[in-house]
């Protein structure tokens, strides 16, 4: 049984850190219904239809968008989880609402953005808005407790009585052993077998002896270097020379999955994730990256070669992930939008029953 998983932005309901950055009443929608188009044929703005601009506080929207996922075949979403040090998090409200309130009834589990925030695809350069900071032993066991209660869910996907937890960057997190060592610890002592690490890197990482379970890869980054080399070599130089022109980065989405073939990689020891579009020159403007003419028909092409990966190498857990289910601001979404409705989600639904036939 195939499992997919799609990454969950929380960002649509105001903040005070925000409101301090950007301007009062600022979320996810701000960027998002303000974008124009860049160039001839541009798709923006992206506009939500079914589910309009929603506010994560209310509960009907999260029911709503549990529905329109099960509905899918979708097996659960990957909350990103924000935890800076000394107990500082953000955005965190709604998932404590799906937690304490016990609906939406549909599986999650966590993904520890560990990263600094910065305003650099904001026109603040390199200003660090908040740090990513890594305390001492007893911070990260305040990290974990914070987390008892998730994870002691019923809803909380679980592998081997394990329960998933994502992080972002393991490279940028020192002494990350001792970390996964402490947790696992943790986690035994509190009634689970360990905690069942992924973390997201390259495919050169040696992800077992960080205390990794399994690991996936950056994206869309992974794409555009694997269009590099298998495509258009001399694309760095070219991404530098659109970076100083007045165009973002474009690339056809339709080569990007026709150059990025599962059965090419040397290592196939990876979770797939893959991407169903991507545009975040609503964020980042002309320093933005747009996988062009992205469509229903095309992603359904790229999830079935996913799908294919993971049961021609015998995965152990047949985990897939997709990035994203609402990073609207990066054109990144399977939730509808005005173009093309349901129709993305619709693709995975077909996907999934077309593995049922075959069976």
């Amino acid at each position: 049984m195939i499992r997919i998983l799609a990454f969950y932005l929380p960002q649509y309901y105001p903040i005070p850190e925000n409101d301090l950055w950007w301007g009062k009443g600022f979320t996810e929608w701000t960027n998002t219904a303000k974008a124009k188009p860049l160039f001839p044929g541009h798709y923006q703005p992206h506009l939500p239809a079914d589910l309009g601009f929603y506010d994560l506080r209310l509960a009907e929207t999260r029911q709503t968008q549990a529905i329109l996922a099960k509905e899918a075949g979708l097996s659960g979403f990957i909350y990103w989880h924000y935890w800076f040090g000394n107990g500082k998090q953000l955005l965190e409200r709604p998932f404590n609402e799906v937690l304490e309130s016990g609906q939406p009834d549909f599986p999650f589990c966590l993904a520890w953005a560990n990263q600094s925030w910065t305003g650099i695809w904001h026109g603040l350069h390199d200003k660090t808005l908040i740090e990513q900071t890594y305390p001492e032993k007893d911070d990260h066991v305040s990290h974990f407790y914070s987390l008892l209660k998730a994870f002691s869910d019923t809803r909380y996907l679980k592998v081997n009585n394990k329960p998933l937890f994502f992080i972002y960057e393991p490279a940028s997190f020192p002494q990350i052993k001792a970390f996964t060592d402490l947790w696992n610890d943790l986690a035994i002592k509190n009634g689970f077998s360990g905690i069942y690490f992924i973390g997201v890197n390259h495919l050169e990482w040696d992800y077992r002896k960080d205390g990794f379970n399994e690991a996936t890869v950056y994206m869309p980054g992974h794409y555009v270097d694997t269009y590099q080399k298998n495509v258009f070599r001399s694309l760095k130089n070219s991404f530098k020379r659109h970076i100083l022109s007045h165009y973002p980065m474009v690339i056809e989405y339709k080569n990007i999955i026709k150059s990025y073939r599962f059965d090419n990689f040397t290592n196939k020891d990876f979770i797939p994730c893959i991407l169903p579009n991507w545009d975040n020159t609503a964020r980042s403007g002309k320093k933005g990256l747009v996988f062009h003419h992205s469509t229903p028909i095309l992603f359904k092409q790229h999830l079935k070669s996913a799908v294919h990966f993971i049961l021609n190498n015998n995965r152990e857990h047949n985990l897939l992930l997709i990035k994203s289910w609402n990073e609207w601001a990066e054109g990144n979404y399977l939730e509808p939008d005005k173009q093309w409705g349901l129709q993305y989600l619709q693709s995975i639904k077909e996907v999934l029953l077309e593995i049922e036939i075959t069976k």
